[in-house]
């Protein structure tokens, strides 16, 4: 791939409840990346979620990714959540050749009723041992399992990461 500055620009949201389960939802047979697989919701940064908005400094927005991120999470599955707290970024090229940087965060669950869009087939609310057995987004099990490590004060490293 030749060296370029455009890229897609996304984030995600793992959300977990105060049982201290998971919020996964399987992602549309139509989707260009990872069709069928089980993920968090997220999505991408649109120049709407802040271009026709009040700038936040004389020349900047603040905030964007977090508005962009409760966007989606209010598209999605129709819910509210507390604060969002970044956990890490990842980028990947989707098979179209686009290349996408993503940002991964957690947050609780605020109650209300999931209703997903079209983008996700079925969702669940699961723990570690039931998300193990899913077909997940590559790494996405292991994001989900240093949140729980985090909500259990627990150390961790992240074990994709070569001389982990």
């Amino acid at each position: 791939m030749q060296n370029q500055e455009l890229h897609r620009i996304a984030s995600t949201a793992i959300i977990v409840n105060k049982e201290g389960n998971f919020l996964v939802t399987q992602r549309s047979l139509q989707k260009k990346a990872f069709p069928g697989k089980w993920t968090v919701p997220g999505g991408g940064l649109e120049t709407d979620d802040y271009a026709n908005t009040k700038k936040t400094t004389k020349d900047h927005w603040y905030f964007a990714i977090e508005s962009s991120l409760r966007r989606e999470i209010k598209e999605e599955v129709n819910l509210e959540v507390g604060p969002l707290n970044y956990l890490l970024d990842l980028a990947f090229i989707r098979p179209d050749g686009v290349p996408v940087v993503i940002l991964s965060f957690w947050a609780k669950y605020k109650p209300g009723k999931i209703k997903l869009d079209e983008d996700s087939i079925d969702y669940k609310w699961a723990d570690l041992k039931e998300i193990k057995k899913l077909d997940m987004v590559e790494g996405l099990y292991e994001e989900i399992k240093m949140v729980d490590k985090i909500l259990k004060k627990k150390s961790f490293s992240f074990p994709l990461l070569k001389g982990d």
